[in-house]
């Protein structure tokens, strides 16, 4: 084979690999699904279906608003008793080829239906382009945002800890306020980290600002997972001292358009009563 003809293989296949890796950015989301025991035996609800959504990062050209109002409409249909949501709702990356406002980016989460609500707190993105905007965006569409605080829905008591990797968090209030409310405590965070740092008793932390490291190679792995932890919680469900971490993929995505072998993603967690002793999380899709 010549020189000509190898670099010409090699540019169609390396199109061909950017082909693909923007097809799956704009795929439909994988539903993926958890059960975790932690509601008391005695409980009135035998079972509660939290839906995890996170990183939609709404910009062009792989997450306009239209689009993420077809994923809302994904979200519908698993019926879920809240709605939580950890952060970067929108993307200033370079390769943008349009930038929506937090209102424009936010608007469609007004169509998410929920028993006890939707509940959210801010990523990093949102903190470097304007956290009093996306509070104000959130709140205007009725989504209860959580910054180092608390709320209940229904027998949970939802704790949101603000953006650990723009250092915004605070494990210590965001604790106090979820006792002071009472309920089985879910924690809601942006980045994964702070999980060894959380207490047994907090038996499910839900994250997402990993992508599951979005673009994944053969061989090299991913190429960054936004982790001081590398890929130990960046993935999935972890199960750890008793406690139950489930971190999400994503829906968007960041500096590139572009995904491979890391789907996005949106996670059910079904949190059951408790039976007999166990405390571990199952799953059946990852």
């Amino acid at each position: 084979m010549t020189l000509a003809r190898l670099l010409l293989a090699m540019a169609l296949i390396g199109s061909g690999i950017v082909g693909l890796a923007y097809w799956s950015a704009i795929s439909d989301p994988t539903v993926r699904f958890a059960e975790v025991e932690m509601l008391p035996p005695e409980s009135s609800e035998r079972q509660l279906r939290i839906l995890l959504l996170s990183d939609i990062h709404v910009a062009g050209p792989d997450m306009p608003p239209g689009r993420l109002g077809e994923i809302v409409r994904q979200a519908n249909a698993q019926k879920p008793d809240a709605v939580l949501i950890a952060g970067d709702f929108v993307s200033d990356k370079q390769f943008a080829t349009k930038r929506f406002s937090f209102e424009e980016a936010i608007a469609p989460l007004q169509g998410l239906e929920s028993r006890f609500g939707t509940f959210a707190v801010l990523g990093n993105h949102d903190h470097w382009r304007n956290a009093a905007a996306a509070h104000s965006a959130l709140r205007q569409v009725g989504i209860t945002v959580l910054d180092n605080s608390a709320a209940r829905a229904g027998p949970l008591v939802i704790g949101g800890l603000d953006d650990a990797f723009t250092q915004h968090d605070d494990l210590t209030t965001t604790l106090r306020a979820m006792a002071s409310l009472g309920g089985e405590p879910v924690l809601l965070s942006h980045s994964p980290d702070p999980f060894p740092r959380v207490p047994a008793g907090v038996k499910l932390m839900l994250a997402g600002h990993t992508h599951c490291g979005q673009i994944r190679l053969p061989v090299v792995g991913a190429i960054s997972y936004m982790s001081e932890y590398g890929k130990k919680y960046a993935c999935g469900v972890v199960v750890e001292d008793s406690k139950t971490l489930v971190v999400s993929a994503g829906l968007g995505t960041s500096i590139l358009p572009l995904r491979l072998g890391a789907a996005p993603d949106m996670w059910v967690i079904a949190v059951k009563r408790r039976s007999h002793s166990t405390k571990s999380a199952r799953t059946n899709r990852r």
